[in-house]
């Protein structure tokens, strides 16, 4: 049972489900049953916010999450994640590390969106105490990347004027030590709030893609990629439209949706579309995308060598971009090198 204090904090922090649905934002999407699962991606992230900021305990939260749908449940984890965070940056506590080193270890990748919302919502001095440090977890901290990329997204859901009409780009942060990246991550949270912003349209989606800067497109569609398979809301031909609209940022569409069957098949569950995602955005089935992934994995500490060297989060992205070389009319990832190869 919720305490009164934290009700009282639920009602002056939680978006109601109404705030968060396409018609309330205001989105140009046509009502229809893709487009209504895709809008119960942001209603799922809503409701576990609402149990984590009400929780007396981990117990009840872990409880009530395991009732959510399994396709819909890393998204309450995000909810959860995001209040978590908020309350310990406000406080002193360790919600967010203990939901991360346990339950929530498996939506390790969504979690990280999640403290990504929550700093949305807290004044730049606070994030320095969002991360949790959380020794022996294989993606910490390079995956934390996604945290700034679940910033982005925020601001261009919740500010699309500011953040998708005018094209704003953030202030740096020396996230991971590398605040020359931080508007890059952010991009590709806000390539990701595209897809939802226009409900899975590859036309509508690709259009708002080539309005921003050229030198931002690359990440914009990477993040394209990734909501396209982690969240789905497109038929089979609309997935192969979209790999046509990509043109010549098909490798970065290709990538995201490499980290996210990754993050699906991380999770224990991969429902349909996401493999038919991952077929006709990479040529892959969700277990060889998330296999790829894990190739093309670098070392925590990895850098270029040069003074402002990309973090290891880029150069695993980069990676994988480099395997998708040959776009014939099968969209195949290049084969290791010689060197390489097993």
């Amino acid at each position: 049972m919720p305490t009164t204090f934290g009700s009282l904090r639920r009602l002056a922090l939680t978006p109601s489900l109404a705030s968060v649905a396409f018609a309330g934002r205001g989105f140009p999407v046509t009502s229809t049953p893709a487009t209504a699962r895709l809008e119960a991606v942001p209603q799922a992230v809503v409701c576990g916010f609402e149990w984590g900021i009400d929780a007396r305990d981990q117990w009840e939260v872990e409880r009530r999450l395991g009732l959510v749908d399994p396709e819909h449940r890393g998204f309450a984890y995000e909810g959860v994640t995001m209040a978590f965070t908020v309350l310990d940056a406000m406080g002193r506590g360790r919600r967010t590390r203990d939901l991360l080193a346990g339950p929530g270890q498996p939506h390790i990748f969504l979690a990280y969106i999640g403290i990504g919302f929550a700093m949305a919502r807290l004044p730049r001095p606070l994030w320095k105490k969002v991360l949790p440090e959380l020794t022996g977890t294989p993606y910490h901290p390079t995956m934390s990347w996604l945290a700034v990329d679940g910033y982005g997204f925020d601001l261009a859901y919740f500010h699309t004027r500011r953040w998708v009409d005018e094209q704003c780009t953030p202030k740096p942060y020396p996230w991971q030590g590398a605040p020359e990246y931080f508007p890059r991550a952010v991009d590709q949270g806000i390539g990701r709030a595209l897809w939802f912003i226009h409900g899975g349209s590859p036309k509508q989606v690709s259009s708002a893609v080539r309005k921003f800067g050229v030198q931002r497109q690359a990440d914009l569609w990477s993040g394209v990629g990734l909501a396209a398979t982690f969240a789905g809301g497109c038929t089979a031909e609309g997935l192969a439209g979209l790999r046509d609209e990509a043109g010549a940022y098909r490798a970065e569409l290709a990538q995201g949706s490499v980290f996210a069957s990754k993050a699906r098949a991380y999770a224990g569950f991969v429902p349909a579309h996401c493999e038919d995602a991952s077929t006709a955005l990479t040529g892959l089935s969700v277990d060889a995308a998330a296999k790829l992934a894990d190739d093309c994995a670098v070392d925590d500490r990895a850098r270029d060598g040069s003074a402002h060297g990309a973090p290891p989060y880029e150069l695993w992205r980069a990676n994988v971009r480099m395997r998708f070389r040959d776009f014939g009319s099968a969209l195949r990832p290049a084969p290791k090198p010689a060197a390489e190869a097993d």
